[in-house]
């Protein structure tokens, strides 16, 4: 079975970081450290099956299916597989009730 290497762009390292920092603000440093924790790993599952997640519905409306998320709810992680390299690369890790359509625009799209 191949295994894909997982990348973490900067945006999504920021993204992780505003979580942690908030869940610090609003409960507590072992919390943060838990969540984070937590979503990080979600990501293993990618190393091998990185199809398995679906397309944000918020893309689709584009025509767009060059990216996939999972949920570790209540965020979001979309990701990008680039086959020919081997690669999935994180994104976006966002809380699933913000504005999506306008974030991923913003953030993904360039508009």
């Amino acid at each position: 079975m191949k295994r894909y290497t997982i990348v973490v762009e900067p945006g999504a390292e920021d993204d992780l970081n505003a979580i942690s920092e908030y869940i610090v603000a609003h409960d507590s440093v072992d919390r943060a450290i838990d969540i984070t924790s937590r979503i990080a790993r979600s990501f293993d599952a990618l190393e091998t099956l990185p199809n398995r997640g679906s397309y944000p519905q918020e893309l689709l409306a584009y025509g767009n299916r060059d990216y996939r998320e999972i949920y570790f709810k209540p965020y979001r992680i979309v990701y990008r597989v680039l086959e020919e390299k081997g690669l999935v690369v994180i994104v976006l890790i966002a809380d699933g009730r913000r504005d999506m359509q306008a974030l991923l625009t913003r953030r993904l799209l360039g508009a």
